[in-house]
């Protein structure tokens, strides 16, 4: 089913609620759709007072105050382009991202601009601690196919890269997340995500294009989500596998957790055993699995009705997606036949930031049998369709552990570790070995006691050749600016000497 009005339109008419709804719920006051709107305009009328060029990057080093989750719609308004910085990022990378995108003014805290060290900033760039208000400004008339955002990955594999994101890309992602999630305008959407990942900003277009309300929370506990999702009312709450984990292991009221309607997860695939445990804590929640990139924004979605019988899928295409899973020589690959994925449609992003060569290597022409053709997103990762073409992520092409002959995917080994007692995190890294050319070396979070009986279950579980060749514990495993878990600093773990 198409959702309606897929015509793409400037990201700063998302704000489609009742004008007297609730909008954006803070600690201190509710804004209406009305005040939003208006509160939008102001900051607008601000920032074309500054008299940037057309086109100029703005960015945003906020935690998710007011202005941070405006600062979308009025860049765009304002005809500027808006790159939202996490918060949690330090200084160094900052002042990267600051260079590459060639921002012209940052908008941050007292507190984070003291931190800032000569050289961080170029002498054009306006550092501001507060916003102001100008004449009120009437919505874009922008071609939706221009430039109005770069969201920057979290570089845990390298410097950061800015991703380029159309009004278009925007606008059709929140489209078709409100109507692939039925979000309606008495839902209340808790957003615990940061709002530089694209997950967490669409958390915002999403429910403002359904007319619902968003409640933005920077949390420090798993405790403070819980307390979050009592004191606002909140039905939806969207995460990535680490949050789930520390939700899992907060205390719930049964009366809070049965206020969640909807549980969305990506960043990283649900195990059989997290998505077990997620249908028992929230038993009134539909859980949906779901899979994207920021190059492609989401990909697909997993309907919540299937997800018990099918607990490892990633499912179909999302509105606006086209995803296929494609051989080597670039033909279709068969049911059951591993393949790349890869993306293609008006959700695909406009390639990486003056990066001209990494966009190459990522943004290439879509595979002969595209229905949509163009560019398509080549992900690197590895993935199986069904008969049924529900997809199964299998892992990345340069995560996959060769050993003793054999490819094994990182993720049914972590899938295995984490399905009993003994651990709710665990990542599998792939190590030179002489003998075996890669041994498996799992990172587990614990004290190292529990190994006598994981190992004792793996035994039972998986083939000889898929068995940790050793386990670190450690009492935390590090996670990136997304809240994802940190892979690269993970593997450093799995390599030192001794493994543990």
């Amino acid at each position: 089913m198409v959702p309606p009005d897929p015509v793409p339109k400037p990201i700063d008419h998302v704000l489609r609620g009742d004008p007297d709804a609730p909008a954006l719920i803070g600690r201190d006051a509710v804004l209406t759709f009305a005040a939003v709107e208006a509160a939008v305009a102001r900051l607008a009328g601000w920032l074309a007072a500054m008299d940037l060029p057309a086109g100029a990057r703005v960015a945003t080093w906020l935690p998710k105050t007011q202005a941070a989750c405006l600062m979308p719609l009025a860049a765009a308004r304002a005809g500027l382009v808006h790159v939202p910085v996490n918060p949690v990022l330090k200084r160094a990378q900052v002042a990267h991202i600051l260079a590459d995108s060639g921002a012209r003014l940052l908008l941050t805290q007292e507190a984070r601009a003291a931190t800032l060290e000569d050289g961080d900033v170029a002498g054009d760039v306006t550092v501001a601690t507060a916003t102001g208000s100008g004449d009120a400004l009437p919505r874009s008339a922008a071609d939706p196919a221009g430039l109005a955002a770069i969201l920057y990955t979290s570089g845990s594999t390298g410097r950061p890269k800015g991703v380029m994101l159309s009004h278009a890309n925007l606008w059709l992602g929140a489209v078709s997340v409100a109507h692939y999630l039925a979000i309606a305008p008495d839902d209340r959407v808790l957003a615990v995500l940061p709002l530089g990942f694209d997950y967490g900003q669409n958390q915002l277009f999403s429910s403002w294009m359904a007319g619902a309300s968003v409640a933005p929370l920077d949390y420090l506990t798993a405790r403070d989500a819980v307390k979050a999702v009592e004191r606002v009312a909140a039905t939806t709450l969207a995460g990535v596998p680490p949050l789930w984990t520390q939700l899992l292991e907060a205390e719930w009221p049964a009366e809070t957790a049965a206020r969640l309607r909807r549980l969305t997860n990506s960043g990283g695939a649900l195990t059989p055993a997290m998505v077990r445990a997620l249908r028992a804590r929230f038993p009134a929640a539909r859980l949906f699995a779901m899979y994207g990139l920021t190059e492609a924004f989401r990909s697909t979605y997993l309907p919540p009705e299937m997800i018990d019988a099918r607990p490892d899928s990633i499912g179909r295409a999302i509105p606006f997606a086209e995803v296929m899973v494609v051989r080597p020589d670039g033909s279709a690959a068969a049911a059951g036949e591993p393949g790349e994925l890869v993306h293609a449609g008006p959700l695909v992003a406009q390639g990486y930031w003056r990066d001209a060569e990494r966009t190459a290597q990522r943004f290439r022409a879509a595979p002969a049998f595209s229905r949509y053709g163009g560019t398509a997103v080549w992900s690197g990762d590895t993935v199986v369709a069904d008969a049924e073409g529900l997809l199964r992520f299998v892992g990345r092409d340069d995560e996959m552990i060769k050993t003793a002959g054999h490819r094994v995917s990182p993720q049914e080994v972590e899938e295995a570790v984490t399905a009993g007692a003994e651990t709710r995190e665990a990542v599998a890294i792939g190590v030179a070995d002489a003998r075996l050319g890669q041994a498996i070396v799992v990172v587990a979070r614990g004290s190292g006691a529990e190994e006598p009986a994981l190992r004792a279950r793996l035994k039972r579980e998986l083939p000889t050749y898929m068995q940790p060749a050793r386990i670190a514990w450690r009492d935390i495993l590090p996670h990136n600016a997304n809240g994802k878990l940190d892979r690269a600093a993970i593997a450093a773990i799995a390599r030192e000497d001794g493994g543990a």
